[in-house]
C-alpha cells in the first residue's frame, strides 16, 4: 500500500487543527499558510526539473 501526500492539503490540515486548538493563532497560521502555498506555486515544488 502506497500513500502519496501532497504538501498543500497537509499544510491545510495542520493549520485547521492548530486554529481549533488555539484560535488566537489564526492570523499567524493564515499568513504562514499563504506564504507556503505561494512559494509552492512560484517554485513548483512538485515538479522540480534539474
Amino acid at each position: 500500500m502506497t500513500i502519496h501526500l501532497s504538501l498543500g492539503p497537509l499544510v491545510s490540515l495542520i493549520a485547521g487543527i492548530l486554529i481549533l486548538i488555539m484560535p488566537r493563532l489564526l492570523n499567524f497560521i493564515v499568513a504562514i499558510y499563504l506564504i507556503v502555498i505561494g512559494l509552492i506555486g512560484l517554485f513548483g515544488m512538485g515538479s522540480m526539473h534539474f
